[in-house]
C-alpha cells in the first residue's frame, strides 16, 4: 500500500466533486413531486467526479 493512500489532490477533488453530486440527486429526490431532471443531474455530476479524477491522476496529481 502507498505511503499517501487516498490523501492526493486528485482523490479529493475526486470526492468533493461526488459529494456535490449526491447531494444534488438527493436533493431533486426529495423535491415534492420528484425532480427527475434534479436527480439526473446529479447522477451525472458524480460521472464526472469519476472522470475529474482520471484526468487529474494522469496530469500526475495521483499517487504513484
Amino acid at each position: 500500500m502507498a505511503a499517501h493512500h487516498g490523501n492526493t489532490p486528485a482523490a479529493w477533488t475526486a470526492v468533493v466533486v461526488g459529494l456535490i453530486g449526491f447531494t444534488v440527486g438527493g436533493v431533486g429526490l426529495m423535491l415534492d413531486p420528484v425532480s427527475y431532471p434534479v436527480f439526473w443531474v446529479g447522477v451525472a455530476i458524480v460521472v464526472a467526479a469519476a472522470i475529474v479524477f482520471v484526468v487529474m491522476d494522469r496530469m500526475g496529481l495521483g499517487d504513484h
